[in-house]
């Protein structure tokens, strides 16, 4: 496995548990914080190995950018929270340095 689908991997495991983290409500609903903590701990098992071979600080910053991003969107879709405009833009420019981070690095 390349060391980007590590990543990736990694971070659909971050916003998945970061999902569940919100469905735990603040870990009333201890199932939901359990299923947090496993996908929570098996994104740095993922990530680990992918850190080996690309820098860290390129990594990190991709893999909190998109985590970013995909939890707004999560949060809109599905918890019916509000983004301003200026939040908008906000996001969108966290996203354009992610992808312009993953489009200047090489694994």
């Amino acid at each position: 496995m390349t060391a980007w689908v590590l990543v990736a991997l990694a971070i659909s495991l971050e916003i998945l548990g970061t999902f569940l983290l919100k469905l735990s409500n603040g870990f009333e609903k201890w199932r939901w914080g359990s299923l947090s903590i496993l996908c929570y701990s098996l994104c740095f098992w993922v990530l680990a190995p992918a850190l080996r071979v690309l820098p860290v600080g390129v990594v990190y910053a991709i893999w909190s950018g998109v985590g970013i991003v995909a939890a707004a969107a999560l949060g809109v879709m599905f918890f019916g929270e509000r983004l301003s405009a200026f939040q908008l833009v906000c996001i969108a420019l966290i996203l354009a340095g992610a992808v312009g981070l993953r489009l200047t690095s090489s694994a």
